[in-house]
């Protein structure tokens, strides 16, 4: 079982209703494969970068599910004949997490490190410390008349 993010691109003047029906239908043929559906999107209605089908305009949604190859075969099978679809394209994206959890575990350990070392406070490089003498607050700049 894999990951996978199907994002396709309906006509826009399809009726909602019958866009709700398809989308139960594509998710009833995804349980009955075997997947689970984890997250469904409905972004509305878009412009699209060119015309597709005589259209200018979408209704995207996307669709994240974990399945079986197989599954998703006949997943983008429905979706390609299906008449109400323009776009679609479905990426597998578990390696995808995988590899972002793996940088945030890293992230994470760095900055427990950093936290635990704290640097020590350092005088300025070059600056003598002498007992019983306060350094001035403000540096003195070379031929400025010095205060008393």
């Amino acid at each position: 079982m894999r990951i996978y993010e199907s994002l396709f691109i309906v006509k826009p003047d399809v009726p909602d209703e019958e866009v709700d029906q398809r989308l139960e239908a594509l998710k009833g043929q995804l349980t009955a494969g075997g997947a689970t559906v984890d997250k469904l999107d409905k972004w509305g209605k878009r412009k699209l970068a060119y015309k597709v089908d005589k259209y200018r305009e979408g209704s995207y949604i996307l669709i994240q599910f974990t399945a079986s190859p197989e599954t998703v075969k006949e997943f983008e099978r429905r979706l390609r004949v299906s008449d109400i679809v323009l776009k679609f394209i479905t990426v597998r994206i578990d390696e995808t997490l995988k590899r972002l959890d793996k940088r945030k575990k890293v992230r994470e350990k760095r900055a427990a490190k950093r936290a635990s070392a704290a640097p020590p406070s350092n005088p300025a490089p070059g600056a003598a410390v002498v007992p019983g003498f306060a350094a001035p607050e403000t540096p003195v700049m070379p031929g400025a008349p010095r205060e008393v």
